[in-house]
């Protein structure tokens, strides 16, 4: 490859790097306390009402009220390690989880960045939220530079950069102080 590609390749990632996530607080698990259902951690994948009443529980919520499939896209992410413009289990970032849950869960496609998300949505107020919704965060200053995806009961779930993959309380102080906006996706 020549200099000239290795610049431009360079230059588009760059952006991905300044939008990409900067959670760092507490978190309900994450890669330390991953979900045991049933007696392991795959045992989801295998019976999806032993997965979702586990989540449910969690939730503090019934389980008939989850989206099985929400749930098990993120028991099978549960953990994985953050990594700047990463999109594998073995390093992924905030937006790049949020828009594979989306396609695979929901089947929609959402934009690359947290900050292109965020113009994409119909706004509510966080007492309004669904499960599916989106919440957005700036960190690092005024622009948005975190997202993650609501559950229930003032949870979300996002890709904190110290603990990867996990669930989150909305309301927790740290949080709820950076969270600049909230709603349902408009694509």
């Amino acid at each position: 490859m020549t200099l000239t590609k290795h610049l431009s390749i360079l230059l588009l990632l760059v952006p991905f790097v300044f939008a990409s996530c900067g959670a760092k607080k507490k978190t309900l698990y994450g890669n330390n306390h991953k979900p045991t259902v049933g007696g392991s951690h795959s045992a989801g994948k295998k019976n999806k009402s032993n997965l979702t009443a586990y989540y449910a529980e969690l939730l503090g919520t019934d389980s008939k009220s989850l989206n099985a499939d929400l749930y098990s896209f993120i028991d099978d992410w549960m953990g994985s390690p953050h990594r700047m413009g990463g999109l594998t289990r073995s390093g992924i970032d905030c937006s790049a989880f949020v828009g594979m849950v989306y396609n695979e869960v929901y089947r929609k496609d959402l934009p690359r960045t947290s900050r292109d998300m965020a113009e994409r949505i119909k706004r509510k107020y966080d007492d309004q939220l669904k499960e599916g919704d989106l919440v957005f965060f700036s960190f690092g200053g005024r622009d948005i530079d975190h997202v993650g995806v609501y559950l229930q009961n003032g949870k979300f779930v996002h890709v904190s950069t110290k603990q990867g993959v996990v669930i989150s309380n909305l309301k927790d102080v740290w949080y709820y102080k950076y969270l600049k906006r909230c709603g349902t996706p408009t694509i």
